[in-house]
């Protein structure tokens, strides 16, 4: 299976404000399978966390490199690292966070305009909520949605501009058992049917079992 991102020999350390410092990550390779539900595992502290947002472009490692179709997003400027995150990359979060006076169609079409959407934002807002199932929810405000539909909601924004992957950081931790399996299904139909590549944290063991590759993370190292 064709990789949509590589990590070669990544490592990510903080100072500790006494000289010392405290390595989040250590020499970490991997391949991210294009098209399919990756999931990094780990307890609190493992570093799956910094490790999704050196994937992500959210941060950068002090070694190594990130290879983002092709190209090595550490040699990048901040500009074509932004573009990247803006217009080939969706993100979905364990707070859903839309925008309070926004309505579920407004949500999605203002993440439209910000990703630079050049399309027929009307059209694909609504075909981005018709996929996760929201489509006669659309005037509907965040107030007014169950916590598994604002998180659907969430997922509609993320996918709408076609990104090339999508980046969950544990986003069905606030849910209950049965809407989480939902969301998780709604992933793996989204990889299946559009070939959006998924890379999600979890600590959920039943939701691991439902992804295509899983790697987990113990202090920092893959293990």
């Amino acid at each position: 299976m064709e990789s949509s991102i590589i990590a070669n020999n990544v490592s990510r350390s903080f100072s500790l404000g006494n000289g010392e410092k405290f390595y989040a990550l250590s020499d970490i390779s991997l391949e991210i399978k294009k098209g399919a539900v990756n999931i990094l595992r780990g307890r609190s502290g493992s570093g799956k966390t910094t490790l999704l947002n050196i994937l992500s472009v959210l941060d950068l490692p002090d070694e190594g490199s990130v290879m983002f179709n092709g190209s090595d997003i550490v040699k990048m400027s901040e500009g074509e690292r932004e573009n990247i995150r803006r217009m080939s990359m969706g993100f979905v979060f364990q707070t859903v966070s839309l925008i309070p006076i926004m309505n579920a169609y407004e949500n999605v079409d203002f993440a439209l305009r910000l990703s630079g959407f050049t399309g027929n934002r009307k059209a694909r807002a609504e075909e981005a909520l018709s996929m996760v199932g929201l489509s006669g929810r659309i005037d509907h405000m965040p107030q007014e949605l169950s916590g598994g539909e604002q998180q659907r909601v969430a997922i509609a924004r993320a996918i709408a501009h076609r990104p090339d992957v999508i980046f969950a950081d544990e986003p069905t931790a606030e849910l209950d058992s049965q809407t989480a399996k939902h969301v998780m299904r709604l992933f793996l139909e989204l990889s299946e049917k559009e070939g959006i590549t998924i890379v999600m944290t979890t600590h959920d063991r039943e939701l691991m079992s439902m992804g295509s590759t899983i790697y987990e993370l113990s202090d920092g190292k893959l293990i």
